[in-house]
């Protein structure tokens, strides 16, 4: 404990802090005008210290904030962090400089106090599009520019480049209309993340008035050094030793042969290392994952996996934890390789570190889930311009040692909520949902289930509309662990004049009125011996599968 703090106000400031990012967390969501932010959930943010490392984030994305120190690391290289000013903020979203994929756009805003810097307000959004080859997502990229728009750090000025002089947009949000499709929710969704800023700045600078700067930069830094005892006290329990992992992407979307991901953990002591080494090569296509992306895989499962959820995830969270990937790998791309869809290959990094963390302590870790990010995108455009809907679909989870898998969630790496379909009737007048239930018994069966799936299907209400898709486990199932069964494959197709097309996992499709496209996420594995499922739980599954049997849905279908 710093002792600048006594007890008390180390616990008042700290949780001080953490209430902080998660009401920029809310007033991100709350603010936002495109579903996959406002219902979706999909952006984070956090309270960086002078030095740009994590102090609290929001419990929003693992995947955007695992890392975002090292992103402002990036920013900090060119501008010394102790140079801002009040009006002005960094802006990053490349991928080779620190970010993740052009779609997460990273905003830092210097939170002053007295003319000194105490620390960074930072959020991150998914954009619903930021330019590129195709409207919201463009499967076919070729490289990272085919992508959308490339910000590397740029600092700004608020007054300047965002507002401008006359109050009609500056410099910089008119080079942002100029190259998004749908620039009213695009912009919308910026000013949404600069109120979340702009929030954590003021809680911060509050504390700072009330309690004086000192002891706000003592509780920062002794919340770190929390977090981290906290985890290296978990990796001490772990026994020492090398443990080894692998699963795979089912394809890169041009061929069929399947894309390995392997982990080797090595535990020793309080530390503990993740190597991708024997990971497949990068691809041609946008399966790639920034290195970025890849520590956060590693070191979120890690946390998953060994900590209480009470610990903080922060950048003292991450010292014990060192993570490598081979250069020119599918963890470690080299410029300029796309990276659209990283979240594949980064979940798949989860369920080899995870599998490896089986060896070790079984009775911890979960069984592989459907844990992939299916990325669906419907586009049209009409007489009032473009109309993009994405979003971003989960599946069963994986069982563990004394639950079963949770049913049609987002996956571990993400955070995403399934978009209500009274949000998508007021927003998209070019397609209507017609179905969105469970799939039932597409879970593994094990002593634990895995969870099940769910679908969805889109009647396509205009000509003109364009199916944009990466997903994965269209091939290869979750495994279960520990001889549980395996869960069900996921798959999307298009009903056309009373014939079904599949579509590939990977995959862009021009559509017809009156098409129907179905949208299946898959389910989790199992953990444990079926046989050893408890009495109970097996009858309820009965009773489940003797109501679908008979034309009735089970009690946990969605309307």
């Amino acid at each position: 404990m710093t002792s600048a703090l006594d007890p008390v106000e180390y616990a008042v400031l700290s949780q001080s802090l953490v209430a902080a990012a998660r009401e920029m967390g809310a007033k991100l969501v709350r603010s936002a005008y495109s579903t996959i932010l406002r219902e979706a959930r999909d952006g984070s943010a956090a309270v960086l210290d002078a030095r740009g490392q994590t102090v609290a984030q929001a419990e929003l994305i693992p995947m955007q904030l695992g890392t975002i120190g090292r992103i402002f690391a990036a920013c900090a290289a060119l501008y010394p962090p102790e140079e801002f000013t009040e009006d002005d903020f960094v802006a990053i979203n490349d991928p080779y400089s620190g970010g993740q994929h052009l779609q997460d756009v990273f905003l830092f805003h210097p939170i002053l106090h007295g003319g000194r810097v105490l620390g960074f307000a930072a959020s991150v959004a998914h954009h619903l599009d930021l330019g590129g080859g195709n409207p919201g997502l463009n499967t076919l990229a070729a490289d990272v520019y085919a992508e959308g728009l490339i910000v590397p750090p740029l600092k700004l000025s608020m007054a300047r480049d965002w507002h401008g002089p006359d109050g009609k947009g500056g410099a910089f949000q008119r080079l942002l209309r100029a190259n998004v499709r749908v620039p009213h929710q695009t912009m919308g969704d910026f000013d949404a993340q600069m109120a979340a800023n702009a929030v954590g700045a003021l809680r911060v600078r509050e504390l700072a008035d009330r309690h004086g700067a000192e002891k706000v930069l003592a509780a920062m830094a002794a919340l770190q050094d929390y977090s981290e005892a906290r985890m290296r006290a978990a990796i001490a329990a772990v026994p020492d030793g090398i443990y080894t992992g692998e699963d795979a992407v089912d394809d890169d979307g041009l061929s069929d042969a399947p894309l390995p991901v392997r982990a080797t953990v090595t535990v020793s002591g309080d530390s503990l290392s993740v190597d991708f080494a024997g990971t497949a090569p990068q691809v041609r296509s946008t399966l790639n994952a920034p290195f970025a992306s890849t520590v956060s895989a590693a070191v979120s499962c890690v946390k998953a996996a060994l900590t209480s959820p009470d610990i903080p995830f922060n950048d003292g969270a991450m010292r014990p934890i060192a993570v490598s990937a081979p250069e020119g790998s599918l963890l470690n791309p080299r410029h300029p390789a796309p990276v659209r869809a990283r979240m594949e290959a980064c979940s798949r990094a989860w369920n080899a570190v995870m599998r490896a963390l089986a060896q070790a302590v079984p009775e911890r870790v979960i069984a592989p889930g459907y844990d992939t990010t299916t990325s669906f995108c419907l586009a049209h455009l009409g007489p009032g311009g473009w109309s993009v809907y994405l979003e971003v679909f989960g599946g069963g989870y994986g069982a563990s040692a004394d639950t079963d898998g949770c049913d049609a969630v987002d996956n571990p790496l993400s955070n995403c909520s399934n978009t209500p379909v009274e949000a998508l009737d007021q927003d998209f007048p070019f397609f209507r949902v017609t179905r969105y239930a469970l799939r039932p018994d597409s879970g593994g069966a094990g002593a634990r289930r895995g969870g099940t799936g769910f679908l969805r299907s889109y009647e396509i209400l205009a000509d003109g509309v364009r199916l944009s898709i990466y997903s994965d486990r269209f091939r290869r199932p979750a495994e279960g662990l520990f001889g549980a069964a395996a869960g069900e494959t996921g798959y999307c197709e298009v009903l056309r004049g009373g014939q079904r097309m599949r579509v590939r996992s990977k995959d862009q499709v021009d559509l017809l009125r009156g098409d129907v496209v179905t949208m299946a996420p898959g389910g989790g594995g199992g953990y444990g011996d079926p046989a050893l499922r408890p009495a109970a739980m097996a009858e309820d599954d009965l009773a489940d599968g003797l109501a679908t049997a008979a034309g009735a849905a089970p009690a946990a279908a969605v309307a």
